[in-house]
C-alpha cells in the first residue's frame, strides 16, 4: 500500500485596512485605582517642581535684543559659572569661553518668583554642557557665523565688536586678544556639537569633554545659588554704527 501526503496552500492577500480615530479628552473616564496610585507622585512631582528657587527682577524675553539678550546673557553666564569648576577639577583646565544657540531658550523668565518649574520651561531638552577644544581655525570659523548670524546667539567671556556692515570689528576672550595659535575650550551643549543651528565648526579631531551636567540641572543649581535674578543687556556683542555729521 503506497503512502500519498497532499498539502493545501492557501494564499492570503490584504484587501483593505481600515482605521479608526480614537480621540482622547477630558470626557474620558478616569480610572480610579490607576488615579489613586499616581496621586501621591503627581504631588510630589509638582511640590519639587514650584518649590521657590529665586526671584526675577523683571520679565526676560529672547527678543528683547539684537545681538544679545538679558536671558541669553544670564544663560551663558550662568553655564560659565557652573560648568568651570567641574571642567576645572576634572582636567585642571579653564573654560575659556561660551556659545550657546537662540533658539535654545524656549520660554520667557516672567518677574516674580523662580522655581525649578521655571527652568524646565526654559529648557525642556536633556541637553548636556559640552567642552570643546578649538584652534585657531575653528574661532575664526564661529566668528564669521556669529557675524553672518547677525543673532542673539548667548555668549560668555567672548566679546564681539561688528561694524556697520557686518564685518569683524573686533573680537576679545576673557577680555584679551585672540591668539589664533592657541587652543580655547569652549563650552557648548551637544546638540551645537552634533552640528545644531548650522554649527558645524563645534567637531574636533580632539579630546572632547562631556560634563555629564544637563543644562536644565545646571539652571536649577544656578537659581539656588542666588537670591535675585537680574541680567541685563550689555555690550558683549554689539554692532559700531557710523555716525554722520549733518551740515
Amino acid at each position: 500500500m503506497g503512502l500519498i501526503i497532499s498539502s493545501c496552500k492557501q494564499d492570503y492577500s490584504t484587501t483593505r485596512i481600515v482605521g479608526k480615530r480614537l480621540t482622547i479628552s477630558d470626557s474620558l473616564a478616569t480610572n480610579p485605582e490607576i488615579e489613586a496610585y499616581i496621586k501621591p507622585y503627581r504631588e510630589k512631582v509638582n511640590r519639587d517642581l514650584d518649590s521657590i528657587l529665586a526671584y526675577a527682577a523683571e520679565t526676560y524675553s529672547k527678543s528683547d535684543g539684537k545681538l544679545n539678550t538679558a536671558i541669553g546673557n544670564f544663560m551663558a553666564d550662568a553655564v560659565f559659572e557652573m560648568s568651570n569648576p567641574v571642567f576645572q577639577k576634572r582636567t585642571n583646565k579653564f573654560i575659556d569661553m561660551v556659545l550657546l544657540n537662540h533658539g535654545g531658550i524656549r520660554s520667557i523668565i516672567s518677574k516674580g518668583n523662580i522655581t525649578s518649574r521655571t527652568a524646565y520651561k526654559i529648557m525642556p531638552f536633556d541637553n548636556s554642557v559640552y567642552v570643546i577644544p578649538m584652534k585657531g581655525q575653528q574661532i575664526k570659523d564661529m566668528l564669521s557665523f556669529l557675524a553672518k548670524k547677525k543673532r542673539a546667539h548667548p555668549i560668555s567671556k567672548l566679546k564681539l565688536t561688528l561694524s556697520e556692515d557686518y564685518s569683524i570689528k573686533d573680537a576679545l576672550i576673557n577680555d584679551e586678544a585672540i591668539d589664533y595659535e592657541k587652543t580655547y575650550h569652549v563650552a557648548t551643549n551637544d546638540y551645537l556639537y552634533n552640528g545644531g543651528s548650522n554649527m558645524h565648526f563645534f567637531k574636533s579631531k580632539d579630546t572632547v569633554y562631556d560634563l555629564n551636567y544637563k543644562i536644565r540641572n545646571l539652571l536649577i543649581d544656578y537659581f539656588k545659588k542666588i537670591d535675585t535674578l537680574q541680567p541685563s543687556i550689555d555690550d558683549r556683542f554689539i554692532q559700531i554704527k557710523t555716525i554722520k555729521n549733518e551740515t
